[in-house]
Formats: C-alpha cells, sequence, structure tokens
C-alpha cells in the first residue's frame, strides 16, 4: 500500500471535513492539547445550521470558536469528561455541562456508551513511514473513541511531540476518514507556575522527608505539587520512578537533576509512565521521540492494581477543601464545578495499597473568598452540594502549613482532633464547637 497516495485522497480543507457533522450527532473534540485547531472555525459556521449537536472533549486548553456563538445553545451542547478552567466558565452559559466519571473507567465507558461518537476530530503529529499518526501525548482513552466512530478526522500537526513506548498512542490511515493540515499551529502552552509561596514551601518540607530512594512518582498539578518536585530536585533522593495521571513540566526537572532513573520499578523499570501531559514547551520538546517516556491507555496508568503493584509509591495531589469526617473535595465549591474526579481516587487508594507506599494531599489551611474574607479549607462537613471525591475512608495524609495528619485508622473524634490542629488557629473555636455538636468531640481532646 502506498500511504502517501492514500495520504492525499483523503487530504481536505476544514470546511469539507466538518460536513459529515449532523443533525443530533455526538462528535468527540480530541483531548487536552489535540484539541482541532484547524477546523475550529469552520466547525463554528457549519454548527449555525445545525442543532442538538453533542460534543464531548475535556481539558480544554484553548477556548472553541464554537464557545462564542450567541445562541450557542440552540445549536449544541459541551459534554465535558473533566474541566478546565475554559469549560468551567462556560456552564453560565447554558451550553456546558460535566460528565462525572472516574478517569481510569473511560476507555471502557467509551467503548460501551450507548450514545458513542459517531464523529471524532482529533490533533496528531504528521503520518510515520509506516502509515501511523501518533496521538502525542494523550494516549489516555483516544483509540476507544476511534474504534466506533464512523468518521475519523486527523488534524495534522507538525509541532505535537510524537510520543512513544506504551500502546494504543496512534491511529493508521486506513481507519481515518478525513486529513486537514494544520499551518503554524503551536502547541498549547500550560505554564509551571510562578515562584513557591510560603505556604507552598512549608507543605513540601514535611512531605520530601516522607519521601524514600527508589520511590515511584505520581505528582497532581498545582503550585504545592510543583514546589514538591523542584524540593525533590535539590534533595539527596536517587532512583526515584515516574507513574503518573498527567506528565507535567516538573518530572522533566527531576530528570535533568539526576533524580528519575526507574532502576527499581516493578513494572516497566526504566520508563517514565503516563497517560496524557501538557507542560510548557521544555516538556514537549523532552518527551517527543524520547523511548524513557511511556505514554499509554488510562485504564493501565490509573488502575488501581497497576498503582499498587509499584513498590513506595508516592502519590501527591491537591484539594479544594476537606471536612472534620475526612471527606476530600478536589472537584467543586458547593454546586459549582471546578475540574472534575480525575484519578485521584485511584492512586489515593492505589498508593495506600502500595508496599510502603503514601498518599498526600496537600492543601492551604485557608483560601479569601470575593469579598477578600479569610475562610477555611477544614471545614466541619463539606459545604451543601460539594462532591466528596475521595470517600472519608479512603484518605491517607492530609498537609497543610500547619502540619500533618494521617488518618487511616483514626476514629471520627481523632480525626476531628488532627484535622483541627492543622487547620489555622483562627478557626480552631470554631472547628472545635462545631464538632461538639456533630458528637465528634471528646471531652479528652486538647482545647
Amino acid at each position: 500500500m502506498d500511504y502517501e497516495v492514500l495520504y492525499q485522497s483523503k487530504l481536505t480543507t476544514p470546511e469539507e471535513a466538518v460536513k459529515c457533522v449532523r443533525n443530533g450527532d455526538w462528535v468527540a473534540w480530541g483531548w487536552v492539547n489535540n484539541t482541532p485547531k484547524a477546523c475550529d472555525h469552520a466547525m463554528t459556521e457549519h454548527l449555525k445550521t445545525l442543532h442538538d449537536v453533542q460534543f464531548r472533549g475535556g481539558i480544554l486548553m484553548w477556548k472553541p470558536e464554537m464557545f462564542d456563538m450567541p445562541d450557542a445553545k440552540d445549536h449544541f451542547t459541551w459534554n465535558s469528561w473533566h474541566m478546565s478552567g475554559i469549560e468551567r466558565k462556560a456552564i453560565s452559559k447554558g451550553f456546558c455541562y460535566y460528565a462525572p466519571v472516574r478517569y481510569s473507567e473511560l476507555p471502557k465507558y467509551c467503548r460501551e456508551i450507548e450514545n458513542p461518537d459517531r464523529v471524532f476530530f482529533v490533533q496528531c503529529t504528521p503520518m510515520d513511514e509506516h502509515g501511523y499518526f501518533n496521538f502525542g501525548p494523550n494516549a489516555s482513552h483516544l483509540i476507544e473513541i476511534c474504534n466506533r466512530a464512523e468518521e475519523i478526522i486527523i488534524e495534522v500537526n507538525e509541532n505535537m511531540p510524537r510520543c512513544l513506548g506504551g500502546y494504543h498512542t496512534g491511529i493508521h490511515i486506513s481507519k481515518v476518514t478525513k486529513i486537514v493540515e494544520c499551518k503554524d499551529i503551536p502547541m498549547a502552552q500550560l505554564p509551571a507556575g510562578g515562584a513557591p509561596t510560603e505556604v507552598d514551601l512549608a507543605v513540601a518540607k514535611q512531605v520530601v522527608p516522607m519521601i524514600p530512594n527508589h520511590a515511584c512518582l505520581q505528582l497532581g498539578i498545582g503550585g504545592m505539587p510543583n514546589t514538591i518536585g523542584a524540593m525533590i530536585a535539590k534533595s539527596d533522593l536517587k532512583d526515584l520512578g515516574v507513574h503518573t495521571e498527567m506528565y507535567v513540566d516538573a518530572f522533566v526537572d527531576l530528570t535533568m537533576a539526576g533524580k528519575i532513573t526507574g532502576k527499581y520499578k516493578e513494572l516497566n523499570p526504566g520508563r517514565q509512565v503516563y497517560a496524557f501531559g501538557a507542560g510548557t514547551q521544555k516538556l514537549y520538546d523532552f518527551i517527543n521521540d524520547n523511548p524513557e517516556c511511556m505514554n499509554a491507555p488510562v485504564d493501565y496508568v490509573n488502575d488501581i492494581g497497576t498503582i499498587s503493584s509499584l513498590s513506595n509509591f508516592i502519590s501527591i495531589n491537591s484539594a479544594i477543601d476537606i471536612d472534620l469526617f475526612g471527606q476530600i473535595n478536589a472537584e467543586s465549591s458547593g454546586t459549582k464545578n471546578i475540574s472534575g474526579a480525575g484519578g485521584q481516587m485511584d492512586f489515593v487508594m492505589g498508593a495506600y495499597l502500595s508496599d510502603g507506599g503514601k498518599s498526600f494531599i496537600c492543601i492551604s489551611s485557608t483560601f479569601k473568598d470575593k469579598e477578600g474574607q479569610l475562610k477555611s479549607r477544614i471545614r466541619p462537613t463539606l459545604e451543601n452540594g460539594s462532591i466528596a471525591t475521595c470517600t472519608r475512608s479512603n484518605g491517607q495524609y492530609i498537609v497543610t502549613e500547619n502540619g500533618m495528619i494521617n488518618l487511616k485508622g483514626l476514629t471520627t473524634w481523632q480525626r476531628a482532633e488532627g484535622l483541627i490542629n492543622i487547620a489555622h488557629p483562627q478557626f480552631h473555636d470554631e472547628l472545635i464547637a462545631e464538632a461538639e455538636k456533630m458528637k465528634i468531640w471528646r471531652r479528652s481532646n486538647k482545647k
């Protein structure tokens, strides 16, 4: 088969490519940084003639032009598997909704869901000599969408890194319906963040000493995980491994500092395993054609059995707030959606089950609301409507700038005392009073 001839036969314009979308279709619109860009304007124009088109995607890194349509909700709905700030802002416009999902289950959802995506638009690398387009840093669940889609439209982006090492990392041209070539479209960047705050440093100074040599790391996104990563890079730790849902800039820095070898990993030794990746150009340059980095589907990467089989697994994530029972909310503020469940529960549970493993949820003890009032992130109960991303039985180490508590095996009164001790002192009396009302405060507890 002459792949170049086949390529040319499927090459088309964005305007022609989007015509396959019909009223009532379910359409997968990329994922993270391989969300379509060349077809963006053409799809928006096409949508003006359609109604009830259902899009699926998630963690948008740039705003689709369709989001600015004045009558958007009359033409389409955006259904997000995991929300970014762009999607969060779109909720108020009446066309954007979250689909609650445990991220590790997403490939199975795609295989079994009753209304699969009929059309799939996705940015990929240029075709290789074997006729394959690579999904870039997002093996995740994309092949499962391809397996059920009737129409697969590839946007070829020369700036997309080719990510290797795992399986289901790309699609063959024989399965592709149409090809659109991107012109001078850079990869979406995720800033590495600014300088760490005093709170970030105080939390990191407690967590890093708990990490042993040969540990396998998972880092979430945000200032605290970044600060912990930077502190590990300056530590004496050695021969660390990586097995993480999201690959971020911190792992590049750790590798360059000589901390990552993966030498002692029971699974995929020497490989840095991840389900999707986003960051600065430094990250994209590092993972491009890098055999050390293993991009794999999320049902493998986030599987609790996979995680727990890696010794000394260290999971480091953040949250929005935590209540005195130990319920961890990492996805909403009341009924206002912030992000999604993602893989936090899988890594919290997998790390605890790992031989020598530890799970850390790291938060600042306070935040300021819109009026500038100081509020506690440690609450008597979660706010009405807030989501328990991790139930009270799942959490292990909770860390603030004021201290650390291991929740495992503690009764309700022990949890209340320990969590109040690491809350901001300004809120101690209020939290104790609420704990007494809820009958989770003993007379022998400290006041």
